[in-house]
């Protein structure tokens, strides 16, 4: 049976196959990186005062996940697109900021992008992103296409690993090494 593309990634699913694969590299001793919950104030609690019915966020969130892959500091945030054309607009400024700062630390940050239409996953590293966004800033278009892509970030299926991003991120590394200063 294939890995994740047999689950149907959709909504938070693609969050719990990315838990359970950093679950799978804990236990390998691979990789220890942490699902960032996103700090909420509760308002209104249901009756029996178990569930939170209303509530507002208290600050805005930064990444969906950081951590370190054998001793390397890393941090990512998922998301998913509907069709080839990705809206900058569902990355928003302050995620950007936190990256770059988190870059100039000596950390990989990335993005880990579901093509539901597709039922590809891709490793989009930051700099490759940080290239659409300038882009999109000097008054170019304010998306990306799916063509514009690096083939070479599409993650495989592997058995075992739901979202096996450990290659992609190893490929990453290796090219950065590879650019002069």
């Amino acid at each position: 049976m294939s890995t994740w593309k047999t689950r149907g990634l959709r909504g938070s699913a693609l969050e719990e196959l990315i838990n359970k694969t950093n679950d799978k590299y804990r236990e390998e001793g691979l990789a220890i990186v942490q699902k960032i919950p996103t700090p909420i104030t509760p308002v209104k609690m249901a009756p029996e005062g178990k569930q939170i019915t209303l509530a507002y966020f208290d600050q805005k969130s930064t990444v969906d996940y950081i951590g370190a892959v054998q001793g390397l500091p890393v941090c990512f945030d998922a998301k998913e697109c509907r069709e080839d054309r990705f809206p900058l607009h569902n990355i928003h400024e302050h995620q950007v900021a936190f990256m770059e700062q988190f870059e100039k630390q000596g950390g990989v940050a990335f993005f880990l992008i579901h093509y539901t239409h597709r039922d590809v996953l891709y490793y989009l590293p930051y700099a490759m992103f940080r290239f659409f966004w300038d882009r999109s800033l000097e008054g170019g278009r304010k998306s990306f296409l799916y063509e514009e892509l690096n083939p070479d970030f599409i993650i495989t299926p592997n058995e075992g690993v739901f979202v096996p991003y450990l290659e992609a991120l190893k490929k990453d590394v290796e090219e950065r090494e590879a650019m002069p200063d």
